[in-house]
């Protein structure tokens, strides 16, 4: 993969901090949620604004997902809530309760506090449409529990125990759906993806990844985006060069690793990364990463005002 260079075209307007997610629509539009003063941000494929809107809507942005209506769903984090919008930004559904935290018995955003998982939500971080219209979403920060809510925003079942036995969490952050209906949770802090059925049932464990932060499937293909060991440690961590940074992987289903690139020991370089967030990948082929590069420099203090938030990676032919 080869990085785009100048992509996209940020507008001033924006106010632009990071961006914390990127999503596809069936156009080929990029959709980006950022920590912004505009935090619906909409490019084409080249990278052009075309235009924005949410401001004033919500706490914090975190999870975003184009679901197969070509409707926005996003997670608000510091909100506690998921709510359904259109592209143009036309508020649709509120998903589950919000604007509360679940009392998951969490202490000051430390995941080692969380009681036993409870109800929604605590900090939803993620979500993803199943092949029937679920939609399963990660909760996330505050809690330890993917939650399964029907199309119609009805809550079927949710799963997850803090800790670090199978199929527990320590931070379920990112999550994605292949099309025979398997999900791919981003276990992050016990650095691995675990993978269920749509009821809960657990089927494998993938530990080759370093704090995988999202994960994107299409077609035989699952794309992770990790935070890696360098950046966005909790306050009882400490930075740990000797092992990876952030990167991107490339698996087959199966969980064979085809394809790696990154390591963060040049973050401000094209082709490597500092904190990749979220990664989404077009009809061409085209990689998209978000990283969080303020938000995860700011435990250590480092300087990541060089590093950039958002990229394009095209396929090498």
């Amino acid at each position: 993969m080869s990085a785009v260079p100048g992509w996209p075209q940020m507008p001033e307007e924006a106010g632009f901090i990071e961006a914390v997610g990127v999503a596809i629509s069936s156009r080929d539009e990029v959709f980006v949620f950022a920590r912004a003063e505009i935090p619906i941000l909409m490019f084409d494929r080249e990278g052009r604004y075309l235009r924005g809107w949410g401001q004033g809507q919500f706490v914090r942005p975190h999870g975003i997902w184009i679901g197969p209506d070509d409707d926005l769903y996003l997670t608000d984090d510091k909100g506690h809530s998921v709510r359904r919008f259109s592209l143009a930004g036309e508020l649709i559904q509120s998903i589950g309760p919000g604007g509360e935290p679940a009392d998951s018995g969490i202490e000051d955003m430390d995941y080692r506090t969380i009681q036993p998982g409870v109800g929604p939500y605590n900090m939803p971080t993620n979500l993803v449409t199943g092949p029937q219209g679920d939609l399963f979403i990660t909760d996330g920060y505050g809690n330890a529990r993917v939650h399964r809510f029907s199309a119609a925003g009805e809550l079927e079942v949710s799963w997850g125990e803090p800790g670090d036995s199978p199929g527990q969490f320590n931070v379920p952050h990112g999550i994605a759906a292949d099309a025979d209906g398997r999900l791919y949770v981003c276990d992050r802090e016990n650095s691995r993806i675990q993978l269920f059925s749509s009821d809960g049932e657990l089927l494998a464990i993938w530990d080759d990844v370093a704090r995988p932060c999202q994960a994107f499937v299409t077609g035989d293909l699952v794309y992770v985006a990790e935070l890696g060991f360098h950046a966005g440690v909790f306050p009882w961590n400490t930075l740990d060069r000797s092992r990876t940074g952030g990167r991107v992987s490339v698996f087959d289903r199966a969980g064979k690793l085809l394809h790696r690139w990154g390591g963060g020991r040049d973050p401000a370089s094209p082709e490597d990364f500092y904190s990749p967030h979220d990664i989404q990948v077009d009809s061409e082929g085209s990689v998209y990463v978000a990283e969080v590069k303020v938000s995860a420099a700011r435990p250590s203090g480092a300087d990541s005002s060089g590093f950039p938030s958002l990229r394009k990676f095209e396929p090498v032919l």
